[in-house]
């Protein structure tokens, strides 16, 4: 996440969604009271106690206004990007089994493991509705870009937010094939069930 003091903005970092790449996009206009916590590859934290002990920096934006004013959490342009779940599906699987390559070797076997034994627990397998909404459901956020339509979203925001646009850079990323070469239809049913709030507030289908 970053929030930013200087230009009236709040980017929420959904997990598997190229936030590296934006993140590098927008750390070359933050001000010197600018926030951001992140554990990778760059090392910050809130100056919040109870988000800085996650560790991580997917927060929601309903973990973080209860630590804002209302009136300054109302006044921040709040964003994200957000990808089609049976994309990110697949990323999230090669991305678990990396080390020992099972998803290389086995990929169905891999994703049925995940849909019988959802690791809700883990915050890169958490649903995207879930950073932006909050616990009644209700969008929090101002603009929801899309990594499918990446550039454009980032270039949209940039004008919004009143920075200089740029051409995003990849980071973090991996090389697989189109991820519907991966489904059958037994799958497709289990992946739409894990994120069925994702695909209907997102407007996404396989």
């Amino acid at each position: 996440m970053i929030i930013s003091s200087l230009h009236r903005f709040i980017f929420v970092a959904i997990p598997k969604t190229g936030t590296h790449s934006v993140r590098q996009a927008l750390r070359r206009h933050m001000g010197p009271s600018d926030l951001e916590q992140v554990g990778l590859f760059v090392q910050s934290k809130l100056p919040i106690p109870e988000l800085a002990r996650l560790q991580h920096g997917h927060l929601s934006l309903a973990q973080v206004r209860p630590f804002m004013s209302a009136e300054n959490f109302a006044g921040l342009f709040k964003f994200a990007f957000v990808r089609n779940p049976f994309d990110r599906f697949i990323s999230y699987c090669a991305f678990m089994t990396r080390v020992q390559g099972q998803f290389e070797r086995d990929p169905k076997k891999v994703m049925r493991h995940f849909i019988d034994n959802p690791p809700w627990q883990h915050i890169l397998f958490e649903p995207q509705h879930r950073f932006v909404t909050d616990e009644d459901g209700t969008m929090l956020a101002d603009r929801i870009g899309r990594v499918e339509a990446m550039q454009e979203s980032y270039d949209r925001i940039a004008a919004r937010i009143g920075i200089p646009s740029a051409p995003l850079e990849r980071v973090n990323s991996s090389k697989r094939r189109d991820y519907r070469d991966y489904y059958d239809d037994l799958l497709v049913e289990g992946v739409a069930r894990l994120y069925a709030r994702d695909l209907e507030l997102f407007g996404y289908e396989f």
